[in-house]
């Protein structure tokens, strides 16, 4: 039980914590360095622009919540959230492993990015 317990504790922090602080690295990164303009980059650059759209979607949404008081059970307003929530994050995670292949600055921030940002929405869903 105590293992299943840290596992759970350890995807939320990288949800909670790890995915922020990627995104900012990611950008600052891809602001100061050079910026190749081949297919794979494209696709990295991509990749990291929806992981970005559904952290965004995830600040959103709590912002909303806190302004409604929060969601019902199982509200289908939130359900939905959490469908885009993931799609946003898979669609992430597929670009940036098709741009990895090539050095570029976002090379191994997409799809880092989309598996932490898929961990925190399985734990966000988990948790309702």
């Amino acid at each position: 039980m105590s293992t299943l317990r840290d596992i759970f504790w350890l995807v939320s922090m990288i949800g909670y914590f790890a995915a922020p602080a990627l995104l900012i690295w990611g950008w600052v990164r891809w602001t100061q360095r050079p910026k190749p303009r081949s297919l794979r980059s494209i696709l990295s650059l991509a990749g990291f622009v929806f992981a970005t759209a559904s952290s965004l979607l995830a600040v959103l949404a709590t912002m909303y919540a806190v302004s409604i008081g929060g969601f019902p059970f199982y509200d289908p307003r939130l359900l939905q959230i959490f469908r885009w929530g993931i799609l946003l994050s898979l669609i992430a995670l597929a670009l940036g492993i098709s741009g990895a292949w090539r050095a570029s600055s976002l090379r191994w921030h997409a799809p880092v990015c989309g598996v932490a940002i898929l961990m925190f929405w399985a734990i966000a869903a988990s948790s309702q």
